[in-house]
């Protein structure tokens, strides 16, 4: 039996070692113009013979090895002119050589803005046809040949909904240009009618964008509208950035985006709209990494805001960070001591990609945009060339504990609220609300419980929610209401602005 095993797998190196190097040959189409530059990827997917025509072919963090990757970057592509991308270094989940034999679709796409990453393929990047294939065997060249353009809207008028666009005197400074704060304000009805209402900061989560801040703030018109919502202004502002999501905190990288926040954005919005000015007035909530970034403000700013409420935010306590401890010896962010590799995404109890994966397909992706690197231009140290110090290595997954040290120190935030709890609970004191799934897609509810560990420790007073079975994306749903459990925490912050009132 053993020489069987051998045998066979003394087979598949010999087929390794003498496979045919694989690249793709991506042409521009001359109609799309001269110098195209951005990160080229080549997206492959097996499919069975005869299967449905698609138009689109792209990775999903949910099945992040149904789809092979190669990437590169290109600078000055011209009209006509082709790009060869390599398909044995650089990819994911393997060389294209070494994908198994069958029938593949595959589709060219140039990232033109950098922005992959983060929202994935979008206005005016240059997309190519699908092209079916069979391998191992020759791929013809592929021809981006389309501009995506923007999708008409036919929103209407929406007269309750505001435009926020700030040029920030402190973000401009540190970037040498204008640096724009982007939102949208969502006024209440009755709002003409005189006095002054609460307002709710909010935030969205990686992937946000400004458009999605747009709709949030049409939605909670309807719901303020229609009785299920108190009323209250909402801001609901835009974090997204060309190194992913900067989460208002004041970064060495990414500039001082809270002091922006709390010290300009704030009370120009003041002076514009009739705005409750008190700290009992000013509420925060935030999903996700807009989670994380609403805790860390009213931390960081406890006199400015009246309390946070936060939905499955990221890693509150970086002792467990997406299941990984940053703190423990020789920490590793793919595996643990024991070797076994580290999940970061699950569904109805099944782990679908591991930590390992979704960095691999960032790094195909390209250097700019990716949630690991996001988290990286907010709480790292600047390195000599100028850039982000990486948390861990991107090849073997070994975490760099001076990094971890800088990012103790300024951003774990239960970290922070222990060591500077004296000063902080004159302020703090019972201002924190947290809420997330016993079953978050990314494990967010364990760092969660070791925040409230720590806040309990403190004698703190605070309020932490863990909803049986919910998850981070159906976390707000109940009995059909998809928004129900954001009513019941606008209402939460309503009767703290207006002690007495009650929910209909």
């Amino acid at each position: 039996m053993f020489a069987r095993i051998l045998t066979a797998t003394a087979a598949l190196l010999l087929v390794a070692a003498t496979a045919t190097p694989v690249t793709v040959t991506v042409q521009l189409a001359p109609q799309l113009g001269d110098h195209q530059s951005g990160r080229l990827l080549v997206f492959a997917k097996r499919v069975e013979p005869g299967a449905t025509p698609e138009t689109e072919i792209d990775t999903s963090p949910f099945s992040p090895k149904s789809v092979a990757i190669a990437g590169r970057e290109v600078e000055d592509l011209r009209g006509g002119g082709t790009a060869i991308v390599d398909g044995e270094t650089g990819t994911f989940p393997t060389a294209f050589s070494a994908l198994p034999p069958g029938t593949y679709r595959i589709q060219a796409v140039l990232d033109r803005n950098h922005d992959y990453n983060y929202s994935g393929r979008g206005i005016g990047d240059l997309i190519s046809p699908v092209v079916e294939v069979t391998l191992p065997g020759p791929i013809p060249a592929i021809m981006l040949a389309k501009e995506i353009t923007p999708t008409p809207t036919t929103s209407g008028d929406q007269p309750d909904v505001k435009l926020v666009d700030f040029v920030s005197p402190a973000l401009s400074a540190f970037w040498g240009r204008p640096i724009h704060m982007r939102g949208w304000v969502a006024l209440p009805p009755g709002y003409d009618a005189g006095g002054n209402f609460p307002t709710v900061y909010s935030t969205g989560g990686f992937g946000s964008t400004f458009s999605t801040a747009q709709r949030s703030a049409a939605q909670m018109t309807r719901m303020m509208k229609d009785g299920s919502a108190p009323p209250m202004i909402w801001v609901y502002l835009d974090e997204s950035s060309a190194t992913g999501t900067h989460e208002f905190a004041d970064s060495v990288n990414n500039g001082p985006w809270g002091q922006a926040l709390t010290e300009e954005l704030i009370p120009a919005l003041e002076k514009q709209y009739r705005m409750d000015a008190r700290s009992t007035g000013r509420f925060l909530t935030g999903h996700s990494s807009g989670g994380w970034a609403t805790l860390w403000l009213q931390v960081r700013y406890p006199k400015v805001f009246g309390g946070t409420w936060p939905t499955s935010p990221d890693p509150s306590d970086f002792h467990d960070f997406t299941n990984v401890d940053l703190y423990a010896p020789n920490a590793n962010m793919y595996r643990s001591a024991a070797g076994k590799p580290y999940p970061l995404i699950r569904d109805k109890g099944q782990e679908l990609a591991s930590l390992q994966d979704f960095a691999r397909i960032e790094a195909v992706l390209g250097s700019y945009g990716g949630q690991f690197a996001s988290f990286e231009w907010v709480f790292s140290p600047r390195g000599a060339d100028g850039r982000p110090m990486p948390l861990f290595d991107r090849v073997t997954g070994k975490v760099d504990s001076v990094v971890v040290a800088y990012w103790r120190d300024n951003y774990d935030i239960a970290f922070i609220v222990e060591r500077d709890w004296v000063r902080l609970k004159p302020d703090l004191d019972g201002k924190i609300h947290l809420t997330v799934g016993t079953a978050d897609t990314f494990y967010l509810d364990g760092p969660a419980h070791r925040f409230q560990a720590v806040l309990d420790r403190l004698g703190a007073k605070s309020q932490f929610r863990f909803v049986p079975g919910k998850t981070h994306f159906d976390l707000l749903e109940r009995d059909g209401d998809r928004q129900a459990l954001m009513k019941d925490l606008a209402w939460e912050m309503y009767a703290i602005a207006r002690p007495g009132s009650k929910r209909p």
